[in-house]
């Protein structure tokens, strides 16, 4: 190839996509969430990993967990694309002891932790926010509703949380 443009394109296609099949991608645990069982604390927490394949390189996909004081399971909330075009709900929701597993082979980041009181206090506004996701049976990669725009849209609804999602949030600005 002559184009030097072209091969480096080429390049960054092939060693970018190191988890191109979503069933074989490790989804464990990264060990950044408490135990539920060993923290008995109200918690709140919102992670972000790079997408999947290629479009890691551009964007994050964040999820929030959330665990009642004394709880054993966190309840998990992300938005979906692909159960829209199933029928299913963009938005989903699932209880688990490890919310903090890789997104389909890329180690999330912790954007928000907060626990104790604070986040006793926060919880109920929380639920009632994701209760009213206006979008919650719509998903567009561009320009939103995704899952950008679902956490965005949270942090709108409950200021207190003081919620930055980071630049690569592609679709935060949907929720404006």
């Amino acid at each position: 190839m002559k184009n030097p443009i072209l091969v480096l394109l080429l390049v960054m296609l092939v060693s970018g996509c190191a988890n191109n099949n979503w069933r074989t991608a490790s989804r464990e645990p990264a060990g950044i969430a408490s135990s539920p069982v060993e923290d008995s604390r109200a918690v709140i927490e919102i992670y972000a990993a790079d997408a999947f394949s290629w479009r890691g390189w551009f964007a994050v996909h964040p999820w929030m967990a959330i665990k009642a004081v004394n709880a054993k399971e966190y309840t998990v909330y992300e938005v979906i694309g692909w159960r829209v075009k199933r029928g299913l709900p963009a938005l989903r929701q699932y209880t688990t002891v490890t919310p903090d597993r890789y997104w389909y082979g890329s180690k999330p980041e912790l954007l928000l932790s907060i626990k104790g009181e604070k986040a006793e206090l926060l919880i109920p506004k929380i639920n009632a926010a994701i209760a009213r996701y206006p979008w919650a049976d719509e998903y567009s990669v561009f320009p939103g509703p995704n899952s950008n725009t679902f956490l965005a849209w949270i942090g709108q609804q409950v200021p207190e949380l003081g919620l930055e999602l980071p630049f690569s949030a592609i679709g935060s600005g949907y929720a404006n």
